[in-house]
């Protein structure tokens, strides 16, 4: 469904008289509707995902566990990757129910476990801190992203080709070691998704916003805000654990 309405003439009067007015009325009640359960399915997704990092992060016995049996992991990792595919690619995966619902537990489950696993590496403190600033930073670019009349979602392509070029910085980063590389890339890891979070968020909202995502893909808009804070929280951990070094 379109999100642009022609609201009335220079005058301010309405062109098409009540048709318009109930038609606009009914269409920002169904974005609001789908804004509200986006967030609440968010929210579940992050409560379950810090529940695990903090179990990884305070209890010794649960590294060491999963230290001995290192299958977990491979599980894990293939769970992430079948779902998020089917999630991605599959549209009546993400449209239908239960079956959208189930698809993201699996994949939240297995996110939150290897995520754990990464932030018991590092010291309790430093956790915290990196939820801390992940926190200050998703909120105030979500209201940033509200507020501003940039239109960051007609920047889509451009973000595409920073991940591609991301990615490969990344791959090279790999065979050239140092601590500095590896700051620069976490840094250019947590600005890229900063970005990509005010975007996913102008996406969800609509409005005069030149593109938006339906109402029936509030699956795939939890999915890419989630990935969005993840990520943000994971090169911040990281930037956090080399400074300390």
């Amino acid at each position: 469904m379109s999100t642009h309405y022609q609201y009335g003439d220079e005058t301010g009067a309405y062109t098409d008289g009540e048709a318009d007015k109930t038609f606009d009325f009914d269409d920002q009640s169904i974005r609001k509707g789908f804004i509200r359960k986006v967030y609440l399915i968010l929210m579940v997704q992050l409560l379950i995902t810090f529940g695990f990092v903090s179990v990884f992060t305070f209890s010794k016995a649960t590294q060491e566990w999963v230290q001995k049996n290192p299958y977990l992991v491979w599980i894990a990792l293939a769970v992430l990757i079948v779902t998020m595919i089917c999630m991605a690619c599959c549209e009546s995966v993400r449209r239908k129910t239960p079956i959208n619902f189930i698809f993201l537990f699996l994949f939240t489950i297995a996110e939150s476990f290897l995520l754990g696993m990464v932030a018991g590496q590092y010291e309790a403190n430093e956790v915290l801190m990196a939820v801390g600033i992940t926190a200050a930073v998703t909120l105030g670019l979500t209201l940033f992203a509200l507020q501003t009349k940039w239109d960051f979602t007609m920047c889509g392509g451009v973000l595409v080709c920073c991940l591609v070029v991301f990615i490969i910085f990344g791959i090279i980063a790999i065979f050239i070691p140092g601590q500095v590389i590896q700051m620069v890339y976490a840094s250019l890891g947590a600005l890229l998704f900063s970005v990509y979070l005010v975007y996913d968020t102008q996406l969800m909202l609509g409005g005069n916003h030149k593109y938006s995502i339906s109402p029936e893909e509030y699956i795939f808009a939890a999915l890419n805000l989630y990935l969005d804070i993840i990520n943000i929280f994971m090169y911040i951990l990281t930037i956090i654990g080399l400074a300390r070094k």
